[in-house]
């Protein structure tokens, strides 16, 4: 009789263990499920692995790349989920779309060839952005990064324009310091205004400009009286040569 008590007792204690073996696994489960849903697994991907985590999944991270670096930016979904206002990052490298607003089908891609030194910069400068503000979960593979995770020609390339247009901009950052700009102001009923508190304006050549943005552009900026020889200063249309200020 004791023996067939201990044995009931053994096949009690049984049960209940694996009562609440089940019990811990039907709890466990679905929180492992939903972390592999969040998950992703810093690794290379490919372009059409990329192109699923664009925000249509809700069970799925919400990914982009731009310069082959690739981020979880679900933590965003408003701005990167269907929808949002980024939405077409998501699921690409658009690197180019970055600097260029076109958010087309055209525009939408990855190249930055033709870009400026100063625009190669602000992608780079986005790419740091995202490096701080999001997480990192692995490159893609492709323009950016070869099959073994490895730089290509072409980044180190990009990278390296982007730092000679920081550079560039420091040097006429520091030239521009040197010959103060104009005040200027604008408004719809009387128009635009320069002048100088010091000195009188002159139209001058921004140093350094073709370099940075392919393009010439100008600045107004006050130059003493001793000043308004040297070449390359130019007197705003209908302003009289020592006026301290002019309409334009």
């Amino acid at each position: 009789m004791k023996k067939k008590m201990l044995g009931g007792t053994k096949r009690t204690s049984i049960v209940v263990l694996l009562a609440s073996a089940v019990a811990v696994i039907s709890f466990i489960i679905p929180l492992l499920r939903h972390h592999q849903s969040k998950l992703v697994v810093d690794r290379l991907w490919k372009p059409e692995e990329l192109a699923i985590y664009n925000g249509t999944d809700a069970n799925l991270p919400i990914l982009l790349a731009i310069l082959g670096s690739v981020f979880d930016v679900t933590k965003g979904k408003s701005h990167y989920g269907p929808g949002g206002s980024y939405s077409h990052f998501s699921g690409r490298d658009a690197s180019r779309a970055f600097v260029s607003g076109n958010f087309t089908g055209d525009g939408l891609i990855d190249s930055l060839h033709g870009l400026s030194s100063v625009e190669v910069k602000s992608v780079v400068d986005w790419r740091d952005f995202y490096f701080r503000s999001y997480i990192y979960v692995g490159n893609l593979i492709g323009r950016y990064y070869n099959s073994q995770g490895e730089k290509t020609k072409y980044l180190k390339g990009v990278e390296a324009k982007a730092a000679r247009g920081a550079q560039l901009l420091e040097k006429q950052k520091n030239e521009e310091a040197k010959m103060p700009s104009c005040n200027s102001k604008w408004s719809q009923q009387e128009g635009g205004e320069v002048w100088c508190d010091v000195g009188y304006p002159r139209l001058v050549q921004r140093p350094h400009e073709i370099a940075l943005t392919g393009k010439m552009s100008r600045r107004c900026a006050c130059y003493k009286e001793e000043e308004l020889g040297q070449p390359g200063l130019e007197v705003y249309k209908g302003c009289d040569y020592l006026s301290k200020v002019c309409a334009v």
